[in-house]
């Protein structure tokens, strides 16, 4: 996904139709208004319906949440980064991913719009069911409250300056990313798997471009 120009304003067209443009658009309030009674409702059912205890609803949910983060960094590189070779399949990565690259500073894109959005998470959780049973109303929850956060660091990342010295590195790394490799620095809330897999920058030799990181952060 390597263009002549990232663009700092504006935002990519993905559609000519204004009813499905606006489909792949998103505010993250709305995506967490839309999912955190959903969530709320899952780990109730599963306590009362079930009657699983509280030490194991919660532990469950704790490893949906990490999860996610193994979930996450393995959909990114692979999914989001595949190299296709035919048209379809370069349209469909640019319309998944490359947008992003593309055109950084789009915020209405760093979430995944409430359509679609609803209809991979819910082939999601049928999955983990078939797999899981009543487990995954439990580990379901977590999950998806790893996307929710991998989201809004996502939009922290671009939006801000990291709040904590030892966030710099996370900060980092996506921004090197973006301007220095897309193939390394997969990790967007975490980059436990990026030390894990051996695609963590090294932080220590990349000299840090300010100017660059400016060019990836959202206008005031």
């Amino acid at each position: 996904m390597k263009f002549e120009k990232i663009h700092n304003k504006g935002q990519a067209r993905l559609f000519k139709s204004p009813y499905l443009e606006a489909l792949t658009k998103a505010h993250p309030l709305v995506i967490w208004g839309m999912y955190t009674p959903i969530m709320g409702w899952m780990m109730y059912h599963a306590s009362t319906a079930f009657g699983f205890s509280a030490t194991k609803v919660w532990s469950i949910w704790a490893i949906g949440i990490f999860s996610w983060t193994l979930f996450e960094y393995i959909a990114h590189r692979f999914l989001f980064h595949m190299t296709p070779t035919t048209e379809t399949g370069k349209r469909i990565a640019y319309i998944m991913h490359g947008n992003h690259h593309h055109y950084p500073r789009d915020k209405q894109r760093l979430f995944m719009p409430p359509v679609p959005s609803l209809i991979l998470s819910s082939s999601i959780f049928g999955l983990q069911y078939l797999l899981l049973g009543n487990i995954a109303f439990m580990f379901f929850p977590g999950f998806l409250l790893g996307y929710l956060m991998y989201g809004s660091m996502h939009y922290a990342i671009h939006a801000w300056n990291p709040p904590f010295q030892w966030m710099k590195p996370l900060w980092r790394n996506h921004h090197l990313h973006h301007y220095k490799d897309e193939h390394m620095g997969f990790g967007v809330s975490s980059t436990l798997w990026d030390l894990v897999f051996g695609t963590m920058f090294d932080l220590k030799k990349e000299k840090e471009d300010k100017e660059k990181v400016k060019e990836l952060m959202f206008g005031k």
